[in-house]
């Protein structure tokens, strides 16, 4: 089975965001990729330079972390993560939250220089926003980099309250990215015959990259020869140090922005720690399915139950006299992955090595990615 064209994929992401409310993407004059949150399914919010505001909603927000497991959680604009608010250095940006929770709210700006009556801190800088109330935003941005908000109620953050926020540079860096995608890393903990997350606990059994978890996270599609850069975000209770099979990338950013160059230092695994920004940049030189993955083994799967060990053993089996029998269980779920295009060319039992906070970068030749 041949892989996905463009334009193949682009119809199908329509179809995943039918119900959400489309803007006008943004196009940076300064760089040659625009952030990808296909994979994140939320559509680009648009900046005051382009002549209207940021509609921002805080709302509940019922979703999937894989096909069947449905989760109440609290979100924007009808999503978990929130939209990605996606501008360009020198902008100046007028958001519009309203608050459709039933208690009060406000959105912190994360790593963002703003005046503090716009820092978005309940009993700080402002009022906390009231149900059914609004607030607006107004500030220039003269930072680059990745950044994002965030509400600064700490219960609700653990509900899946947050969302990218990218400002361009005026002028590129260099080297110049062709690919870019933006990653959002959460834990929650959701008990059996409940679809609500438990925020209180400090224990997580789902983990997820968008708000998907594998193998329903959508894989990230890039030519053989570009230069790629993944923008990653924790907002959780764990740290997560995050590992790419086959390549070799640099840290060129964090959360306060572009990091200085040159940047020489290779590595495969960055530590992306609670509340931190990190980009990694490499040039896609390997074609195959490249794993991305936190490398914490409890986040390596799905909803950890009691599983390991003699009670899950028959006593009349050989096995049963290995101390420690069983451990991990090879279960292929191709049918949770759903019929992404991302993911049509696969080996069969490809989702037996993907759970948790997992996804692929598959690197494919040229001729290959343009349908030829």
């Amino acid at each position: 089975m041949s892989l996905p064209t463009r334009e193949s994929i682009a119809r199908t992401v329509l179809r995943e965001e039918e119900a959400a409310t489309l803007y006008e993407p943004i196009e940076s004059p300064a760089t040659t990729a625009r952030v990808d949150e296909r994979i994140a399914s939320n559509p680009p919010a648009r900046s005051e330079r382009f002549g209207a505001p940021v509609p921002l909603r805080a709302e509940p927000v019922r979703t999937e972390f894989v096909p069947g497991r449905v989760v109440d959680a609290w979100g924007f604009n009808g999503s978990v993560p929130g939209p990605t608010i996606e501008v360009t250095e020198g902008d100046t940006v007028r958001i519009i939250v309203e608050n459709r929770l039933p208690e009060v709210f406000a959105p912190h700006w994360h790593g963002l220089e703003v005046p503090i009556t716009m820092d978005g801190v309940p009993g700080i800088s402002q009022d906390p926003i009231a149900p059914g109330g609004s607030f607006t935003y107004e500030f220039t941005l003269h930072q680059n980099g990745t950044f994002f908000y965030h509400s600064h109620m700490a219960m609700q953050e653990m509900m899946g309250m947050i969302g990218l926020f990218i400002i361009h540079p005026r002028a590129a860096h260099t080297p110049v990215v062709a690919r870019d995608f933006g990653i959002i890393l959460q834990e929650w903990m959701i008990h059996p015959n409940n679809t609500v997350p438990n925020t209180l606990s400090m224990e997580f059994n789902w983990l997820t990259m968008n708000g998907k978890s594998a193998p329903a996270t959508t894989p990230l599609i890039v030519k053989r020869g570009e230069r790629v850069r993944l923008r990653f975000v924790n907002m959780g209770m764990d740290h997560h140090p995050i590992h790419l099979h086959g390549n070799q990338f640099v840290v060129t950013g964090t959360e306060a922005g572009r990091a200085g160059g040159p940047f020489t230092f290779y590595e495969n695994t960055v530590l992306v720690g609670v509340a931190q920004a990190r980009d990694v940049e490499f040039v896609a030189e390997y074609t195959g399915d490249w794993m991305l993955h936190c490398h914490l083994p409890h986040h390596m799967m799905n909803q950890m139950v009691a599983m390991v060990g003699p009670m899950m053993v028959d006593p009349a089996q050989p096995s049963a006299k290995v101390p420690g029998y069983p451990q991990d269980m090879w279960m292929p779920m191709d049918d949770l992955a759903g019929t992404k295009p991302e993911t049509y060319g696969l080996r069969d039992g490809w989702t037996g090595a993907m759970m948790g906070m997992m996804t692929l970068v598959r690197v494919v030749e040229p001729d290959v990615f343009e349908g030829a």
